[in-house]
């Protein structure tokens, strides 16, 4: 009977401490900066190939407007305040990484809008081969292109 009274006791003890190292709770607040800034970020830490890192030089990087949004977002029907994107100009290459600021608790609701309304066939001759949309507080990343570089785009949201 003791013995299974320190077993429990031990279990009381040690279960809140596993269950708080298995969650990492998500921050209310998006990483701080401009858009500008947090894209330069993402790209500056990316762990991008020596490829894509020289590409860059040769994208734009626009302000979401009316006048892109549907080419960008696949819908003009989304709600945010502020919106960045950074693309190549005239390549082959499929690719878009955009960076949209949202009320905290639109996040889910426009990261769904995003996921059904983009398409990964809307460049002529060339498709990207896989689309991403995260967030972190009031910022969502929609990023589509290579695998390789989409998730070490994420990868490094994440980190900030």
């Amino acid at each position: 009977m003791r013995r299974k009274m320190f077993f429990l006791a031990v279990l009381m003890l040690v279960i809140p401490f596993c269950m708080a190292c298995g969650s990492k709770e998500e921050s209310a607040e998006g990483p701080e900066g401009s858009l500008d800034d947090i894209l330069t970020e993402i790209y500056g830490s990316a762990a991008l190939s020596d490829d894509f890192r020289e590409s860059l030089e040769h994208y734009e990087t626009l302000p979401l407007n009316d006048d892109i949004e549907v080419s960008i977002l696949g819908t003009d029907e989304i709600a945010y305040t502020e919106g960045l994107v950074s693309m190549p100009m005239m390549s082959s290459v499929a690719f878009q990484c955009v960076l949209l600021r949202v009320p905290p608790e639109d996040a889910e609701t426009v990261k769904q809008q995003i996921t059904d309304n983009a398409d990964l066939n809307k460049w002529v001759c060339v498709s990207a081969e896989t689309m991403l949309v995260e967030s972190r507080g009031d910022v969502i990343l929609f990023v589509m292109g290579d695998q390789d570089t989409v998730y070490a785009l994420n990868a490094a949201f994440q980190d900030m």
